[in-house]
């Protein structure tokens, strides 16, 4: 383990603050748990909720710089918990280190605040710092409450690995970083073949039957390979599978739910 006294800077992202704020509970009072604390960062804004990919495109990537900047001018690591928050506000970094055009534009808008960005906020998923940081093991050793016996599904979706380049969480096509997870806090990881494939996302407010269809591959899939439940660290894929279970009796859980349970402070959380 690096050091379990950190703080981060942490962007919590819109949807934490309402529909999904378990999952910002339950990450809270795990780090504290574990030695480490998430400083919310102050005044953030919405990151869009998908990266742009427009080239030209740069208004909508300056509530992401600006957080990225507040984490450089804290000195501490970006730590973020929502899937998409996470995909975007990479990409976004990644833009501020390789696109010049970006680089130049952005910085130009940035003036009126006296902000100079380029890139150097290292950006981690609260799922990094448990590999990276604090380490399986010891989190192993801080378990009260393991899940033995329990045979749990992981369901990444799209955005917490695609791009991989950009990303560079885990392998796509075949991640670990969740069911290393699953093993340290007792649980029996389920592996099964739609647990990275795309659960419909923003295609709900199309046409609904995409979503549908997709859950209840992602679902029956998981269920046929013998999962009790699923974690989830998307706070989009969660709804979507929920929206449209139909008869599956796969409970649809938060990781950090999980987490906190397993360290005994889930009733803590809410406290």
């Amino acid at each position: 383990m690096e050091n379990n006294t950190i703080t981060y800077s942490y962007f919590p992202g819109c949807t934490l603050k309402n529909k999904a704020k378990d999952l910002d509970s339950y990450a809270r009072a795990s780090a504290e748990a574990l030695g480490f604390t998430l400083q919310e960062i102050p005044d953030w804004q919405c990151c869009g909720g998908t990266y742009p990919m427009a080239k030209d495109e740069i208004v909508t990537k300056l509530p992401s710089v600006r957080a990225l900047a507040d984490a450089q001018k804290a000195g501490q690591d970006l730590v973020t918990l929502c899937s998409a928050c996470h995909n975007v506000i990479k990409q976004v970094n990644n833009d501020m280190q390789n696109d010049e055009n970006v680089i130049l534009k952005v910085n130009n808008y940035l003036k009126q605040d006296e902000i100079e960005y380029h890139g150097e906020t290292k950006v981690r998923h609260y799922l990094e710092v448990l590999r990276d940081v604090i380490g399986w093991d010891t989190i192993k050793s801080k378990v009260s409450h393991p899940f033995t016996g329990k045979k749990i599904g992981a369901y990444y979706g799209c955005l917490l690995l695609r791009p991989s380049k950009v990303l560079a969480m885990d392998d796509p096509e075949n991640p670990q970083i969740i069911e290393d997870f699953i093993k340290a806090i007792g649980g029996t990881p389920v592996i099964y073949s739609q647990r990275n494939e795309c659960c419909g996302a923003y295609t709900m407010f199309e046409d609904k039957s995409i979503p549908a269809k997709r859950t209840e591959a992602i679902l029956s899939n998981a269920e046929e390979n013998g999962a009790d439940f699923l974690i989830t660290a998307c706070p989009l894929c969660r709804y979507n599978l929920i929206k449209n279970k139909g008869d599956s009796k796969l409970e649809i859980l938060y990781f950090t739910e999980l987490l906190a349970e397993a360290l005994g402070v889930k009733e803590a959380a809410h406290a």
